[in-house]
Formats: structure tokens, C-alpha cells, sequence
């Protein structure tokens, strides 16, 4: 049994869809301290179910998101967990996973995606293995 276990009996026992906590009531459910990279880093509660605490709230049909470290708390919301395996969405086409970052990555205003981040190594890479075909 997982550590976690808790967290996961918690989230089933909801009735609605989303559960705001904040790490503290996590705290409180789980009966111990969650580690330093729970207050510190976004990536810690990133649904990717590779440890015990993501594997706890995706097994209770939930995923993270919102996830505020300044005023330490986040939103689970409900819905079909990560299934890595997963063909892709017929509707869609996407994989189960397209989407995950979603939110994560703000790109500055007039930032041109299509320019080479640094001209000078695309010419030092040109002159060394000749254009590209």
C-alpha cells in the first residue's frame, strides 16, 4: 500500500469533479509532510504516473492541475486518467497525452517562433556540414 493511499481514498469520496486543497489539508489527509519538491516544483504534481503521489490521485480518477506554489495549493478535477499505451482519441486524433503542458509555457510577445534561436550556430553549422537539403 502506497503512502499516498489516503489522498486516494480522499478523491474517491468526492462527489463533485473538481477538489481544491491546499498542501497543508493534504498534509492532514495523507498524516505526514510532503517533501520540500511538493512546495518547490510545478513538476512534482505533474500527472506523469511515475511516483507514488501522482499514481495516488490518478487512481482515484483525478489530475492536478492549477497548481498555485506561491499560495501552496491546487485543483484536482475528475476525469479519465493517463494511459501512456492509449491509441489516439478517433475523434481527435490526438494521444491521451497531447495536451499535459498545457498552460505551462508562455512565449514573450513578438517572439517569431520560425527564427533561429542563434544565427551565428546556424552558420557555423552550415559552413561545417554544408545547407540543409
Amino acid at each position: 500500500m502506497s503512502r499516498y493511499e489516503p489522498l486516494t481514498q480522499f478523491l474517491q469520496n468526492q462527489p463533485g469533479r473538481e477538489v481544491r486543497l491546499s498542501f497543508a489539508q493534504i498534509e492532514q489527509i495523507v498524516g505526514f509532510k510532503l517533501p520540500a519538491a511538493a512546495q518547490q516544483e510545478r513538476a512534482w504534481w505533474s500527472n506523469a504516473p511515475a511516483g507514488a503521489e501522482d499514481k495516488a490521485w490518478l487512481a482515484a480518477g483525478f489530475r492536478s492541475e492549477a497548481v498555485d506554489l506561491v499560495a501552496g495549493e491546487l485543483t484536482f478535477r475528475r476525469g479519465a486518467s493517463i494511459d501512456r499505451d492509449a491509441p489516439p482519441n478517433i475523434e481527435t486524433g490526438h494521444h491521451p497525452l497531447f495536451g499535459c503542458m498545457k498552460g505551462t509555457v508562455t512565449i514573450a510577445p513578438g517572439v517569431d517562433l520560425t527564427e533561429p534561436a542563434d544565427p551565428d550556430l546556424t552558420d557555423w553549422i552550415e559552413k561545417k556540414y554544408g545547407p540543409a537539403p
